[in-house]
């Protein structure tokens, strides 16, 4: 065999930068060199091709086996005895013989064919390695090199290990500034295997730093309880930037499951509130008993009562002091909104008094994004 130690230094050096294994790109050369073959010698070549690589000695050798004859009828197939006894003394007629092949017999076509196949096997190699990095963060938290962020857009393209994806600035958290070098934590959604818009059939992933779960997967690697099992993430619902109601609980009456994600003086909190950029968390504890869960929903609100006006549809009236009115609603409606995504109920808020009356309505209006930045 012909000792070629640049190719496979060539090979090692793809697999070290792109992460394509030294096997798999042998592959892809004997796919190449089969396919020029076929154009040399027929589409029933393959049978006949003897090819052998090996990475540790550095040594790669192709032969096409052509069967012994007194009389050549088919120089693609068969061979004469006497140019057969110059490749092996051993030659007979009726039997076959390896003849090792030179490259530079197969022509600019086929040449250009085996170029096309490797270049394809690096290509699909780079997505069966993309793929397989996407797979293993399938919703779960990535921490990402920021490569580029569009100017116009405000898209920014991101690295996770040998993957690069796209982080659309509706998927970003309102009013963060992302820089170019700088790493984020993203949450990978969805991993699109189908061709994309460009018709290219390079796997996609759908990446998130908005999305509740993000939230979710942040108190799992924080908090050892939620870890373990001890404590369970019942609902969470969020809007991105601004504020995330979560609903804990445990089965073990001794462990406080809301104390658990807040942590000694709101340690355990205040790292994921650091990492979306001061977004408030509420913690509440989750009950199965619909009045108990909604009125912690609430929070910070003092919730005075629960009255479940239609179970089937799940609608609720929560009373409220007159003067927690505008903390129970929130500012725009975001404290009630967040509490019935959390709690799946349409919640009605109604003032201890009974009535709407005009300070009330004033107090309300004027006081409710004050109270909320108290909070």
């Amino acid at each position: 065999m012909a000792s070629n130690k640049e190719l496979f230094d060539a090979l090692r050096l793809l697999e070290k930068e792109k992460g394509i294994p030294v096997d798999y790109m042998i592959t892809q050369i004997r796919n190449a060199i089969v396919s020029s073959c076929r154009k040399l010698y027929g589409e029933n070549v393959t049978d006949r091709l003897d090819f052998k690589m090996d990475p540790e000695k550095n040594a790669f050798s192709v032969k096409i086996k052509k069967m012994v004859v007194e009389e050549v009828q088919n120089e693609n197939a068969e061979i004469a005895l006497e140019d057969a006894k110059l490749i092996s003394k051993r030659a007979e007629i009726g039997k076959e013989v390896a003849i090792p092949l030179n490259p530079k017999q197969f022509g600019r076509i086929a040449v250009s064919t085996a170029r096309s196949v490797i270049r394809q096997g690096i290509r699909d190699g780079e997505k069966d390695q993309m793929l397989v990095e996407f797979q293993s963060k399938d919703q779960e938290i990535a921490t990402a090199l920021i490569e580029r962020v569009d100017p116009s857009t405000g898209n920014a393209t991101i690295k996770f290990g040998k993957a690069v994806a796209v982080l659309p600035k509706s998927e970003q958290i309102e009013n963060e500034v992302l820089k170019e070098g700088d790493t984020v934590k993203v949450y990978v959604r969805y991993i699109d295997r189908d061709r994309n818009k460009e018709g290219d059939k390079a796997p996609r992933a759908l990446i998130s730093r908005t999305h509740p779960d993000f939230v979710k997967r942040l108190f799992e690697k924080e908090v050892p309880e939620i870890f373990d099992g001890i404590v369970e993430i019942k609902s969470i619902s969020r809007e991105a930037g601004s504020r995330t109601k979560m609903a804990v609980y445990s089965e073990d009456e001794e462990i406080d499951a809301v104390g658990a994600c807040i942590g000694t003086k709101g340690a355990r909190v205040n790292t994921i509130v650091e990492e979306l950029r001061g977004e408030k968390i509420d913690i509440v504890l989750y009950s199965e008993d619909p009045k108990q869960y909604v009125s912690a929903a609430l929070s910070p609100a003092n919730v005075l009562k629960v009255d479940i006006t239609d179970e089937e549809k799940k609608q609720c009236c929560a009373t409220v002091p007159d003067g927690q009115l505008s903390l129970a609603i929130g500012n725009k409606g975001q404290n009630v909104r967040l509490a019935a995504k959390l709690t799946g109920y349409k919640i009605d808020i109604r003032p201890e008094s009974g009535f709407w009356g005009e300070d009330i309505e004033e107090e309300t209006t004027e006081n409710a994004e004050a109270s909320e930045s108290e909070e």
